[in-house]
């Protein structure tokens, strides 16, 4: 049997949406994530992620790999998606960034939802160092989504907030307070038997923090959710995760040394024997029919490069 036989794909999703989002046509729509994990279980052996990173470890991961990873802790992954995935039998791994259980919001999402609920055809950007952004149509409102999030996302965190903020007060938006999880539903979807890995509390680019704070987000993300959940948590994913820009090889190592036994990256590729068990790579699935996401998940076990820091 070659060498890309035992491989593991990863797939990195957010949100399940109940309906399609008419911001978002390319989020998972909970009729798509259905056929999403039809497809999946006809062709793949699915399993948490520390299980399957150490199977992938020791040589012993069934052919045609595969696990279901969620970032950053949105409600409707408790709300939508769990009811899915315990229909198929599908576990699945949610990693929880704990400074925002109970009433708590990303930045931006609350771009995303100052720009969705903005009045008007126009909104007023210059308080970010942007022009009036046109936002008469849906398609409109995406592409001034796009590059409020471009223009805000490598300030550093507290100016990124304080411009964010401003922004909804000068839109007398009304943001909402329930799109992340709350601390029960947490401690629902461990007891549903699905996996929880840290994210860390704020979701910073850690290669932006310096060492002290950067090994503090990580520490006290695990510590809040092992204290939520009663169990270990042995998993980790690096907020935005693109090795060298938004993690460096020294964050690899505070992982370790905080007793992750796995990690994942925003890296496109396939994981497999040689693969760094805390860089792990990952991919979004996008396709929109379920013969072409099938076709998508076996080209990928196929792919074999990856970066890594």
């Amino acid at each position: 049997m070659g060498p890309l036989s035992r491989c593991l794909s990863i797939l990195a999703y957010h949100r399940i949406v109940a309906e399609p989002d008419p911001l978002f046509p390319d989020e998972a729509s909970a009729k798509e994530f259905d056929w999403h994990l039809a497809v999946l279980g006809r062709w793949f052996t699915v399993l948490p992620l520390r299980e399957a990173a150490a199977r992938l470890r020791d040589g012993t991961l069934p052919v045609r790999s595969a696990c279901l990873t969620f970032d950053d802790g949105y409600a409707d992954n408790v709300t939508v998606a769990l009811p899915i995935l315990q229909r198929h039998g599908v576990p699945a791994t949610f990693f929880v960034a704990t400074g925002f259980i109970d009433g708590g919001r990303m930045w931006n999402d609350s771009v995303i939802e100052t720009v969705r609920g903005a009045r008007g055809g126009t909104l007023d950007a210059r308080c970010i160092g942007l022009d009036e952004q046109d936002i008469s149509t849906i398609g409109l409102r995406r592409q001034a989504i796009e590059r409020l999030l471009t223009a805000l996302k490598y300030l550093p965190p507290e100016e990124r907030q304080r411009r964010v903020d401003r922004l909804a007060a000068e839109a007398s938006s009304s943001l909402p307070s329930d799109l992340m999880m709350t601390a029960v539903q947490v401690r629902h979807l461990c007891a549903s038997g699905m996996e929880i890995g840290a994210h860390t509390v704020t979701h910073p680019i850690l290669a932006q923090l310096g060492p002290e704070r950067a090994e503090r987000e990580i520490r006290d993300s695990k510590r809040r959710l092992e204290a939520l959940t009663g169990r270990p948590v042995t998993v980790f994913a690096y907020p935005n995760g693109k090795p060298g820009r938004d993690y460096r090889r020294e964050h690899v190592g505070m992982v370790k040394e905080l007793g992750f036994e796995a990690a994942v990256s925003a890296a496109w590729g396939v994981a497999h024997a040689a693969s760094d068990s805390h860089q792990l790579p990952r991919f979004t699935p996008w396709d929109r029919t379920p013969g072409k996401f099938a076709l998508r998940l076996l080209h990928n076990t196929f792919r074999t490069r990856a970066e890594r820091v």
